[in-house]
């Protein structure tokens, strides 16, 4: 089958399209207008494209606007569980529709690599998105494979974001740190 597989950054990339490549074809698509600033996209998709042009790989980019991103969680936008599930609907049915226009059977994403997301609402998006678009949705939990991705990508010398892309996330994930900090020095 030809997978549309979205990815959200290089890093994450790794280890799913390995489990995917061995029986798929792959088409990348980097579909994120949730990342901003518009430099924190652009280094994020340059990365990527960078490791998966050293590949073959074919790449897509969706649209980004982070309007789009804006108004899906317009009135949920400080709700991090249900904001994520309205991101992770956005950039699957952007993904679906790339995929479609590009003729492919399939839709993956790679954000099941990463522990910090939300693995059965990435499942609900990606089987609605694809169903949408008369696409095969293939779901696995690559969290297992966090720590190899990891391990990989920093031997590659990719550049490895420090929050999920939204500001929101942003903000949650300086204030993590900040908290994280404050603790050691009390220690």
């Amino acid at each position: 089958m030809k997978v549309a597989l979205h990815a959200c950054c290089g890093p994450c990339l790794i280890e799913p399209l390995d489990a995917l490549a061995e029986i798929h074809e792959i088409v990348v698509v980097f579909a994120n207008p949730n990342i901003q600033p518009a430099e924190e996209y652009k280094r994020r998709r340059d990365t990527l494209r960078e490791w998966a042009n050293e590949r073959g790989l074919e790449t897509v980019e969706a649209e980004y606007d982070p309007e789009l991103w804006e108004a899906a969680v317009a009135g949920v936008r400080d709700q991090p569980g249900t904001r994520c599930r309205r991101c992770y609907t956005l950039r699957l049915r952007q993904t679906a529709a790339e995929g479609a226009r590009l003729g492919c059977d399939a839709l993956s994403t790679t954000l099941s690599v990463s522990p910090y997301q939300d693995g059965a609402a990435i499942d609900a998006a990606g089987r609605a998105a694809a169903s949408e678009r008369g696409l095969v949705w293939l779901f696995e939990d690559y969290r297992p494979r966090y720590p190899e991705a990891t391990r990989r990508s920093r031997e590659a010398g990719m550049y490895r974001q420090v929050y999920c892309g939204c500001p929101p996330s942003k903000a949650e994930a300086d204030e993590e740190r900040a908290r994280r900090r404050a603790e050691r020095r009390r220690r």
